[in-house]
């Protein structure tokens, strides 16, 4: 099999409808919407979820629980991820985000202690666990709280 050989399998695409483009497209006139009513109309049809005016199935269905407004949600990173920095380094969230470890810091970053760190570090995040704590200050590393 060489590259100019290669085509796309039977059925993967398929070409785009074009209505309105006169009578003998088979898709001219009325472009396949039937005749008149609410979903003929440009800008027609019902918005997603209703039923016909019956009660919606959203709205049928009881709320269950609390939803807080104000949570916050942390980037988490594990201890054995910052095995990765040399010695002394101070990590902080810019860059830990700099290095793709973490893709988006949403309300913080916080440190948890998931497997084992053996390098000495400053770590700045904006929450730690206390066995990250531990973990950290045995390496002989320090935590900073910002």
């Amino acid at each position: 099999m060489k590259l100019h050989e290669l085509s796309p399998a039977p059925g993967s695409r398929k070409e785009r409808k074009r209505v309105g483009r006169g009578t003998s497209s088979g898709m001219g006139k009325t472009s396949s919407r039937g005749h008149k009513g609410q979903n003929a109309r440009s800008g027609g049809g019902v918005r997603p979820g209703f039923e016909g005016g019956q009660n919606p199935l959203y709205r049928r269905l009881p709320k269950r629980g609390f939803v807080n407004p104000t949570r916050k949600e942390y980037a988490i990173v594990n201890l054995d991820t910052l095995n990765s920095f040399a010695a002394d380094t101070e990590v902080t969230p810019e860059l830990l985000i700099a290095q793709g470890i973490v893709k988006d810091a949403k309300s913080g970053i916080k440190i948890l202690g998931n497997g084992e760190i053996t390098v000495k570090l400053t770590v700045k995040a904006n929450k730690f666990s206390q066995s990250a704590v531990e973990k950290i200050e045995a390496a002989g590393g320090k935590t900073e709280v910002i």
